[in-house]
């Protein structure tokens, strides 16, 4: 029996052989404001993505205590920084909201949970997808935690070794995995990018769908990336790139995700499947030009 790399996430296929599934991360792009994000999840739709993501935070117990007081300029005036992690987080309301919202207009959402209590929250909604960040790759307790759920889990591996991809997937296992090649910095360099990555992965694990995460600006590496292989991208959305917010600089314009999924789709009507043939619009070439001896 072949092995089929590929993983089911609500009614769609993610993997070889099916379309390359397009993620539009709002993550906090979205400031506090559920009009925005809502604005973000209609430009995605229209612009062809298959779904958006968001960051789920408790921020009592992802900041740092030494932190919390350390004051800072914010769109809402200058507060401390636990007053601000609060700001940007989205409660009850808001994501049933956002739930009701996709499915009126038929996107996946799905959520980075960066701690238990945050995984317990989204998980009321019963996603279909959960992703790990790459900063939680090397959280274990985490890592179980989404495992248990049993549903299709995205890891990002992003600044993390070999050595702690290979724990994390043998955590997960293969079933219901999904592995994202990144880089965590904002905006990343293009050397850095290390886009063959996604190659050395995909022939690592023969079984979980590989993709690309990207934090670059410019659309040109993620059309490299469903080339060199990715079966699903991730780019950060934005409505305007000078937006207040750390995630802005490398975020991608509602107009530029009509040109990335454009393309991608282009891309993958172009690879083709690898097998030489003769096709009939080469025939008249043939009647002209060929040279037989």
């Amino acid at each position: 029996m072949k092995i089929k790399r590929e993983v089911k996430v609500g009614n769609r296929f993610i993997g070889d052989n099916h379309p390359v599934f397009v993620i539009a991360e709002i993550g906090i792009n979205h400031n506090g404001s559920l009009d925005i994000a809502k604005r973000m999840i209609d430009g995605a739709k229209r612009a062809g993505c298959d779904a958006v993501k968001f960051q789920k935070r408790t921020p009592e117990i992802c900041v740092p205590k030494d932190q919390w007081n350390i004051e800072r300029d914010t769109p809402w005036g200058r507060m401390t920084y636990i007053d601000y992690r609060h700001k940007v987080e989205f409660g009850k309301d808001e994501y049933a909201e956002i739930d009701r919202f996709c499915k009126s207009i038929n996107i996946i959402w799905f959520a980075s949970c960066w701690d238990l209590e945050a995984v317990d929250f989204i998980e009321q909604f019963d996603p279909d997808l959960y992703k790990t960040a790459s900063a939680s790759l090397t959280d274990y307790d985490l890592l179980e935690r989404h495992h248990k759920l049993n549903k299709p889990v995205l890891v990002s591996t992003g600044m993390s070794t070999m050595v702690e991809i290979e724990k994390a997937v043998d955590i997960f296992g293969f079933d219901n995995l999904l592995i994202a090649h990144s880089t965590s910095s904002y905006p990343c360099k293009y050397e850095e990018l290390n886009l063959k990555m996604i190659k050395t992965l995909r022939e690592k694990y023969p079984v979980p769908p590989i993709g690309y995460s990207g934090h670059e600006t410019g659309l040109s590496p993620t059309w490299a990336a469903v080339a060199l292989g990715a079966n699903f991208v991730e780019r950060h959305i934005t409505l305007d790139r000078a937006m207040w917010g750390t995630d802005q600089a490398a975020s991608v314009e509602v107009d530029g995700f009509y040109r990335l999924v454009r393309n991608i789709r282009d891309i993958e009507t172009a690879l083709g499947d690898g097998i030489k043939k003769v096709y009939d619009s080469e025939q008249n070439s043939i009647k002209k030009l060929r040279r037989v001896k």
